[in-house]
């Protein structure tokens, strides 16, 4: 396994942001989404190592990074994205689902991101996902029913198995609730669990929705950008890619056949890294 590092920058409004680094070559920025952190894609980074450097911070409000702010939003994430490229020097990001959302911000705000992979964005674009779970994913998250609000986020971005569609609420939060405690049992060290997630999820979907909202000002992206999106994820991140892909001047449109949304995670979240890996070598490295 390639040696990993522990590294941190320190964002423009103070916040420490922690960063885990890998591999050799240019610099590439990896931003995890919602429910993640930055463990969440270090075989993806692992299969990058031998021709980039990888970057894989954890974004606010987890792991080795600071707190979200209060008025958390685009402007802090891509605040903190320019201070991790400024430090790296990288010119290269990528972001999968929220982090989509951000990469697409930062790198039409900072000038030195050439290139950008976004992986399955999840924008509502013309009502293509309802949003009007938020007040109760707000309000569960707020009364600490952490497996309520995690069957609230699941269900409405659509992110679950269709079987679950059939299953009684009551039941999917007795069962989230029994994986959580498993999970917590078996933390080891600086493993960022669901339980501790729990409290970033609303923000995340309000980072898609803020970016869903001036996706006409991407018109003005001098990055060049790879739309990838898995053949099995959920029906309104192609539509939001189709929207990008008539707005960006300069994008590359990618399908993974036989993935979800889960694709560029490790393989025992049901991801297939390797395979991801492969688009980004490729897109990264053409002339």
């Amino acid at each position: 396994m390639t040696e990993v590092t522990i590294g941190s920058v320190t964002s423009a409004d103070g916040t420490t942001i922690g960063y885990r680094r890998l591999g050799r070559g240019p610099g590439v920025v990896l931003l995890h989404g919602a429910m993640e952190s930055s463990h969440s894609h270090i075989e993806l980074a692992e299969a990058l190592s031998a021709d980039f450097t990888c970057y894989l911070p954890d974004r606010r409000g987890r792991g080795l990074s600071g707190p979200q702010r209060k008025d958390h939003g685009l402007r802090a994430e891509v605040e903190d994205v320019a201070a991790l490229l400024a430090e790296s020097g990288a010119h290269l990001l990528f972001g999968v689902s929220a982090g989509a959302a951000i990469t697409l911000r930062a790198a039409l705000a900072c000038p030195t991101v050439r290139r950008a992979v976004v992986f399955d964005p999840p924008l509502p674009v013309d009502g293509s996902l309802s949003t009007t779970w938020l007040e109760r994913l707000d309000r569960e998250t707020a009364e600490g029913k952490v497996a309520a609000a995690l069957v609230t986020g699941m269900k409405g971005a659509q992110m679950g198995p269709k079987v679950f569609d059939y299953v009684p609420r009551r039941l999917l939060e007795l069962l989230t609730t029994m994986a959580m405690a498993r999970e917590d049992r078996n933390a080891k060290g600086d493993d960022v669990t669901f339980r501790a997630l729990a409290s970033t999820l609303g923000r995340d979907v309000r980072l898609a929705v803020e970016m869903s909202g001036d996706l006409a000002s991407l018109k003005g992206m001098r990055a060049e950008v790879l739309l990838l999106g898995g053949a099995r994820s959920p029906a309104y991140m192609r539509v939001a890619l189709d929207a990008l892909e008539k707005i960006l001047p300069d994008a590359e449109r990618v399908e993974l056949a036989g993935l979800g949304h889960s694709a560029s995670g490790n393989a025992a979240q049901r991801g297939a890294p390797d395979r991801v890996a492969r688009e980004l070598r490729r897109f990264f490295t053409r002339p």
